[in-house]
């Protein structure tokens, strides 16, 4: 299920998601934004690994005793 989202954009901006569409990049706004919350996510993720990777460097990580501990 799908969920309508207005948002509000500086003139500029609204400007680089139009020329993005016509160029071809997108085929609409709203495949440039699901893009965008994607890359956002994807962001996050990695984010989590460079945590999860530092947390090894200085000794903090833990030892899984099972899959389950995976799980957030």
């Amino acid at each position: 299920m799908r969920k309508v989202v207005n948002i509000s954009l500086p003139q500029e901006l609204n400007k680089e998601v139009i020329n993005a569409v016509k160029s071809g990049q997108y085929a609409s706004k709203s495949e440039f934004f699901r893009d965008m919350v994607r890359l956002w996510k994807e962001e996050q993720i990695l984010e989590d690994v460079r945590a999860s990777r530092m947390e090894i460097v200085e000794g903090k990580a833990k030892e899984l005793k099972s899959l389950k501990n995976l799980r957030r």
